[in-house]
Parts: structure tokens; sequence; C-alpha cells
């Protein structure tokens, strides 16, 4: 199967980032990228979708937001080209602003009816193709120098064509903040999961009793890395859901039925993923992008820095 469609979540306001998410979309807010290029997030998102072989991609939003998201990038292309003529990174990302502009389309979740809802708007634009979904509040840093994480993962999923989800292996007091799964380690393939069971933010005695996984270290479970590649049955699974609940429409009962109705694999991806709503999220994101990307040595030299004036504070306080 090819994968050319991506979907990309981004429909919540982001509570735990206020303030700032309640001024604008927390989507729009800026990082320094592996390119080392100033960006919107969701431009950093879609292109990682970009640069793994996806040609379209549909960003499910709040109501109003794509034409603010619309008028954001078309301003910041504007004054890009405007303000600096003739400078080369300004011309860089004023090119690929004009590229997400053509190939970005923007569905509005009505009503806030959960995540699987979200996804389920997405339906006539995926148009019964398999597809990629991200997240718009995560962003992904992929330990391979030549391939994004989205692009190990549709590797697969076109190799074996069918659903992969992608996982990392978590520690166990983390594993109430994710999707976490158990599966059968498929022979001669490093990484990857038949998928059993799918079991959302679980407690810790129902992992050990439910979800560990053979050949894990100790005390890790398989947790998604909020990247997915889904065939267009999970629409159908969603919409026999939607149909017995109305509300909280959550995706994982729909990814388990998936897992009980056709071959869905999990694969460890090489790389991390960054929640940007988390406590210090949005930091822990752009140190993870600066030390991946050209801005290695700066960011480095930064941290160093930063650490040596706060060892110095607390030497000056103790005295």
């Amino acid at each position: 199967m090819k994968v050319r469609k991506a979907v990309i979540t981004a429909a919540a306001r982001g509570e735990r980032l206020y303030p700032v998410a309640d001024t604008i979309q927390k989507a729009m807010l800026p990082v320094i990228d592996i390119d080392g290029l100033h960006k919107p997030v969701i431009q950093a998102i879609a292109e990682e979708a970009f640069l793994s072989g996806i040609e379209e991609i549909c960003v499910v939003c709040a109501p109003g937001d794509g034409e603010r998201y619309i008028n954001a990038f078309t301003s910041l292309r504007d004054n890009l080209v405007k303000s600096y003529k003739s400078v080369d990174w300004a011309r860089e990302e004023a090119e690929k602003i004009d590229h997400l502009i053509s190939r970005v389309q923007f569905t509005e979740q009505l009503e806030p009816l959960g995540y699987g809802h979200a996804v389920y708007c997405a339906r006539d634009f995926v148009n019964n193709e398999p597809f990629l979904l991200l997240l718009g509040d995560y962003l992904y840093v992929s330990n391979l120098m030549t391939k994004r994480c989205a692009a190990q993962l549709i590797e697969l999923a076109t190799q074996e064509n069918c659903s992969v989800s992608a996982v990392n292996p978590t520690i166990e007091h983390q594993i109430g903040r994710y999707g976490t799964l158990t599966g059968k380690h498929l022979p001669n393939m490093s990484g990857v999961y038949q998928i059993e069971k799918i079991i959302e933010k679980p407690s810790l005695s129902v992992a050990e009793l439910e979800l560990q996984t053979s050949g894990l270290r100790v005390g890790y479970y398989l947790c998604f890395f909020g990247m997915h590649v889904f065939t267009p049955t999970v629409f159908d699974l969603l919409e026999k859901q939607m149909a017995q609940q109305t509300t909280n429409i959550l995706l994982t009962p729909t990814l388990q039925a998936l897992a009980d109705s056709e071959k869905y694999l999990a694969l460890e991806v090489k790389g991390n993923r960054y929640d940007l709503s988390g406590r210090q999220g949005l930091l822990r994101a752009q140190v993870a992008l600066g030390l991946a990307g050209v801005a290695h040595d700066e960011t480095l030299t930064s941290m160093v820095e930063l650490l040596a004036e706060a060892n110095t504070r607390k030497a000056q306080l103790t005295q």
C-alpha cells in the first residue's frame, strides 16, 4: 500500500499551556527546528510528514482555527519576503511555508467530543486510503541521521500492508500518561510486535497483570509514541463506537477492535517524542531539536553555560 496522506489533530485548546495557549493556538508556538530555522510547531510536524513521503495533510482543528492558521502562515511568509529579501534562511523558510499552504487543508471538529471523534472528522479527506496520524502537540526527533520517525513507520506499514503504531519502551512510573499495549514479538523483525491488548493510561497494577511484554527490560512497557499509520478500517470501527457513545469518544477502544479484526503491528521507533503540553515539554523539545540538528554546538554550549551559572548561584547561596 502507498501512504500519501497525513492527518494532524490540533483541535484541543491546550489548557496545560495556559496562558499562552489562551491567546494563540498552541500549535503556532515557535521552535527552532533541526534545520536551524524558526517555525511554528505545526509546521515542524507537517515537515516531519512531508520529509517522510507524505503529499497531502489535513489538520483537524477547533472551529474558526483553520482560517486563523492560513492567515498566520500567509502573514509569516509575506513578512519574510518583505523584511529579509536577500537573506538565504528567510527565502528558504518562505518556500517551506508556501509548500505547506499548498498541501494542507483544515477540517473543523465542531464539538470537543474526544480524540477518536477528532480523528473521524478527517474521514472525507482520507477518502478510503491508508494515512499517517500525528499529534499536533508532539514533536518527534529521530535517532537515525537519514530516516525520520514517520518514515520508519511508513516503511513498515508499506512492507507489511497493514496498520502500524509507533511505540517506545517506557519506564513504569510514566505509563499512566500513555496508551499502553502488549503483543507478540515477530521473529526476525527487530522491535516489531503483533498487537494483542491495549489499555488507555493504565495503572501500574493493571499493567503488571495484563500488559507485560516478553523481551523488554524489567519495569518497562510499550507505550504509544503519538504516531500511527492506519488503514481506512479505523473509520468504520470509529463509526460503530460513535453509534453507541455520543461523548468522550476515545481512540483506544477502536484500536483494540482493530487489533481484534485485522493485522495490526507496533514498531519500536528509533527516536523520541516530546509532549509540548507536559510540564517543561516545550523546553525539553527545543533542547532535543537543537542537539539533533545544525545548532548542536550552539545548543550544547548554551546548556553548559546555564549549568555553570546555576552551580555558581548555588555556591553563592550556600556561602
